[in-house]
């Protein structure tokens, strides 16, 4: 298929122009430079993801995900939460968490509890061996978020990193309400 791009002839540097239109199919097109950043972030997101699931399964046999949901219990109160309101926060799919919490409660990390105001839902209930299993992992994986990351970024790099972050949570929060 034969591209059609605006000619950006005498402009210099097209990475200043902030998309390049496709008059065909009317994608904006990103720039190099956001190019770049986009490839760049994908990378250090993938490459994060691999090293703290590696270290958090040689440190304390959980997975990644099984840190998610242990996470999610302990930020609540009662360390209980529904299974549908899990399922948003992790935004994983219905059968996803229902396999999974499967897999984790048969070693004994959460317990399922019937919720007295709706027979067809249940409550995820963080154990004993949950909460040890939290509390062990949990100090060696913030070290290696803080070796990976923090360490390696000024204080005002961090405030970007955060702001970026938030304006980005906050157009995926619009875009989910529209």
């Amino acid at each position: 298929m034969m591209m059609c791009h605006l000619a950006w002839t005498n402009l210099g540097d097209v990475s200043t122009i902030p998309a390049i239109l496709d008059l065909v199919t009317g994608t904006r097109w990103l720039t190099d430079a956001e190019q770049h950043a986009w490839r760049s972030y994908v990378s250090m997101q993938t490459q994060l993801n691999a090293r703290l699931s590696k270290q958090l399964q040689a440190d304390s046999e959980l997975s990644h995900a099984d840190f998610a949901v242990l996470v999610q219990l302990t930020d609540t109160p009662e360390e209980r939460v529904r299974v549908f309101e899990l399922a948003r926060a992790l935004e994983w799919e219905k059968s996803r968490v229902s396999h999974h919490l499967a897999r984790m409660q048969k070693r004994g990390l959460i317990a399922r509890e019937e919720c007295p105001s709706d027979a067809r839902g249940a409550f995820i209930v963080l154990t004993p061996q949950g909460r040890a299993a939290i509390e062990n992992a949990a100090p060696r994986h913030v070290e290696t978020v803080r070796r990976l990351v923090f360490d390696a970024l000024t204080p005002e790099q961090v405030k970007a990193l955060a702001a970026i972050s938030e304006q980005v949570l906050a157009r995926l929060a619009e875009e989910e309400a529209a």
